[in-house]
């Protein structure tokens, strides 16, 4: 059972912590291609790069061949960026099978009951409970992401093509979401391990407790 001294000094069972790590890299992986693809692979933006390096080389070539060219390196990047997405979708069926086969007193509902039962004069417990319904909100976003992205991906299925643009736009919405509860949280870590509940990266690395 929580005791008051140590919420923020919980050990996250190995399942979790390999679970974190690796939906860092893949969400890192994720924005990366959308940055690029922003960035440097704007089909618009690179039509007239295209029809200016095919002259040079002596050929010819029409702005709809150009835009069709420009538009392949965004097609690559978009596969890419599918994949991880595949990727992800995996990681969020691993958290919820994690959930339930995860010992009774770390289970995320678990924690917050206990929290919730702690007395008013406990000077964590509101701190401790926005964490967790933090964590709530990005379960939320995550699972609207992967379930917006996998319409997006099959969009060839019949069934999905009406859902797409719907889709894409959610998608696209939710994203800022899950850029803000990136930043909120690894400024609460910075903020933590600088102050008094450092340790948490190494809890979150090695699973051993507090001294």
């Amino acid at each position: 059972m929580l005791n008051e001294p140590v919420l923020f000094q919980q050990t996250k069972p190995t399942i979790i912590r390999i679970w974190h790590w690796l939906v860092f890299l893949f969400f890192a992986a994720s924005v990366s291609t959308v940055v690029v693809q922003s960035l440097f692979f704007k089909t618009r933006d690179n039509v007239q790069m295209v029809q200016n390096k095919v002259t040079e080389k002596g050929g010819l070539i029409t702005p709809d061949q150009a835009k069709n060219v420009a538009h392949e390196y965004s097609d690559k990047l978009w596969d890419l960026h599918k994949y991880i997405g595949f990727g992800i979708s995996f990681l969020f069926i691993w958290r919820l099978v994690a959930e339930i086969i995860i010992a009774k007193e770390k289970k995320i509902k678990r924690r917050i009951n206990i929290a919730q039962n702690l007395p008013e004069s406990n000077k964590d417990k509101k701190h401790y409970l926005m964490v967790q319904y933090s964590y709530l909100i990005f379960y939320l976003l995550f699972l609207i992401m992967v379930s917006t992205g996998l319409i997006l991906a099959f969009e060839d299925v019949a069934l999905l093509k009406s859902l797409h643009r719907t889709a894409k736009n959610i998608h696209s919405l939710c994203q800022w979401g899950m850029y803000g509860f990136m930043l909120f949280h690894i400024t609460g870590v910075i903020i933590a391990e600088c102050g008094d509940f450092n340790g948490i990266v190494s809890r979150m690395i090695n699973g051993k407790e507090a001294n």
